[in-house]
C-alpha cells in the first residue's frame, strides 16, 4: 500500500477521549498517517463519557498530533439523554462538521458511527469532493434508539433507520465490528460485497503498577472479592442491575465497583446511597496504565446491558477485559453481539441481564472456583493474541480505506497481498 491517499475521517469522538470508540478512531487515523497517508480528522471537542463539553467557549481549534491534522468544532452536548436532546446533538455535530472539511480536497472520506452525523457529513463531503466514502459502524444508531431506553428513542427509530440505511447503501464500503451488523445490513439491502468485518483491537497499555499496589491505591481490601464494571454508565448499560445484585450480596466479601463516567452515574450514586449499599464503590475514569492496572487488580470483570440491547452494539470494553486475563461475567442477552463475543472467546459466562439472582449466583460460584477463573482469564488472553492484535486489525483497516478510495469491492482478509498492492498503485478513480 505504497500510494499516499488524502483521507478525511469524520467522527464525533477522538483523542484525548479514552472511552468508547475514540481510541479506535485515533488509532486508525494515526496508523494511516504513519503509513504515509495525509490524514485530516474532523471532530468535536472532547465530551465523552462525561457528556460535558471541554470547548471552554471556543468555537474551533486546529492541532496536529502524531501526523494527523485535527479540526475540532463546537457542538451541543446534552448532559442528560432524550430523543430531542440527542437530535440537537446530532444536528449541531453535522452542521459544525461541514465547516471542518475545508479547504483541502480528499481522495476518500471515512465516516464513523455511532454518531449518525459521522455518516451524514461523510456523504456530504464525498459529494463535495467528488470522491468515494466509506462507513465504519461501531454502533447501529437506529437500533440503539429503539433498544437503549432513552426517552423518546423508540418513536424516532424508524426515521433514523431509513436515513442510516440510505447512507450505508450509498457508501462504497461499510466496515462493521460485529457479524450481526453485517447480517442486519444485508437484510436491509446493503450489498454483501461492500461489507467488511473490521474488529476493534485490544487497546492495551502497560499497567502502571502491580496488583497489590493498585488495590491499595483504589481502596480495595485484600480480603474483598472485587467485581469491577469499567466504562460508560449510560442508559444502554442498565447498571441498576448491578445495584440489585449488590443488595443480594450484602454480608459477603463481594464488593461491586463501578469505575468510569456517564449520564447515569449521578443517579446511580444517589440510588446506591439511598439503599445503603456499602458494598458498592464508585471510582472516576482511570488514565491509561492505571486503567489496565485496575482491571488486572480485580477478581472478576462485569459487563451489563439492558435486556433489549441485542444487535445494536458490541461492548468495546471486552477487548481490554480479555487482555487483562481476568474472568468475565456478562449480564447481557445471550444472542447479543456482546454475549456472542464472550462465548466465542471462552473468557467467561453469560447470564440474563434482568435477573440479579443469576448474576449474584455466578459471582458466588466463581469466587469459590479460582481454577475456573484462571482458565477463563487465560482464554481471554489467547483470544486477543489470535484475533485482536492491533497490527493485524490496523492492516485490515488500511486495506479497507484503500479499497474504498479505489472504488472497488472491499477486501476479505484472505485475498492476496499482490492484489492489494495492485489496487493501491492504481489510485482513486476520478
Amino acid at each position: 500500500m505504497n500510494k499516499s491517499r488524502r483521507v478525511l475521517v469524520i467522527s464525533a469522538n477522538y483523542w484525548p477521549e479514552t472511552a468508547g470508540n475514540a481510541p479506535y478512531v485515533t488509532g486508525m487515523a494515526e496508523h494511516l498517517a504513519a503509513q504515509g497517508h495525509k490524514v485530516v480528522v474532523a471532530t468535536g471537542f472532547p465530551h465523552y463519557p462525561s457528556w460535558t463539553s471541554t470547548s471552554r467557549g471556543r468555537l474551533w481549534k486546529s492541532e496536529v498530533r502524531n501526523g494527523v491534522r485535527i479540526r475540532r468544532r463546537w457542538h451541543y452536548v446534552p448532559r442528560r439523554q432524550s430523543a430531542l436532546r440527542r437530535g440537537l446533538y446530532e444536528a449541531t455535530l453535522t452542521l459544525s462538521g461541514m465547516t471542518a472539511i475545508w479547504p483541502r480536497r480528499f481522495d476518500v472520506v471515512i465516516g464513523v458511527s455511532p454518531s449518525l452525523s459521522g455518516a451524514a457529513v461523510a456523504a456530504g463531503a464525498a459529494t463535495m469532493f467528488r470522491c468515494p466514502y466509506g462507513l465504519i459502524i461501531q454502533d447501529l444508531v437506529s437500533r440503539a434508539a429503539s433498544q437503549s431506553g432513552v426517552s423518546g428513542g423508540g418513536k424516532v427509530a424508524g426515521l433514523l433507520e431509513k436515513f442510516e440505511l440510505k447512507l450505508a447503501r450509498s457508501a462504497t464500503g461499510v466496515g462493521v465490528i460485529a457479524d450481526g451488523f453485517r447480517d442486519y445490513l444485508v437484510a436491509m439491502g446493503v450489498q454483501p460485497s461492500r461489507i467488511q468485518r473490521l474488529r476493534n483491537w485490544s487497546n492495551w497499555h502497560e499497567p502502571s503498577e502491580e496488583r497489590t499496589a493498585a488495590r491499595d491505591r483504589l481502596g480495595w481490601q485484600p480480603e474483598e472479592f472485587v467485581c469491577l464494571h469499567a466504562g460508560n454508565m449510560g442508559h444502554k448499560q442498565g447498571l441498576e442491575n448491578l445495584l440489585d445484585t449488590a443488595e443480594l450480596l450484602r454480608g459477603t466479601r463481594v464488593r461491586i465497583v463501578l469505575a468510569g463516567d456517564g449520564n447515569r452515574r449521578q443517579d446511580l450514586e444517589v440510588l446506591a446511597a439511598e439503599r445503603g449499599l456499602s458494598n458498592v464503590l464508585f471510582l472516576p475514569p482511570q488514565v491509561p496504565g492505571e486503567y489496565e492496572a485496575m482491571l488486572m487488580a480485580a477478581d472478576l470483570l462485569l459487563v451489563n446491558q439492558r435486556p433489549a440491547v441485542g444487535d445494536m452494539a458490541l461492548a468495546s470494553k471486552l477487548t481490554s477485559y480479555f487482555a487483562a486475563g481476568v474472568a468475565v461475567v456478562a449480564a447481557v442477552a445471550r444472542d447479543s453481539e456482546t454475549g456472542k463475543e464472550l462465548v466465542a472467546a471462552g473468557a467467561g459466562e453469560v447470564v440474563r441481564p434482568d435477573v440479579p439472582n443469576q448474576l449474584s449466583e455466578a459471582i458466588v460460584r466463581l469466587m469459590a472456583d479460582a481454577p475456573l477463573r484462571e482458565s477463563y482469564g487465560g482464554a481471554g488472553r489467547k483470544y486477543v493474541a489470535a484475533r485482536l492484535r492491533s497490527d493485524v486489525v490496523l492492516h485490515d483497516i488500511e486495506r479497507f480505506v484503500v479499497s474504498v478510495a479505489a472504488r472497488v469491492p472491499v477486501l476479505d482478509a484472505n485475498q492476496s497481498a499482490d492484489f492489494i498492492t495492485d489496487i493501491s498503485s492504481q489510485g482513486a478513480q476520478p
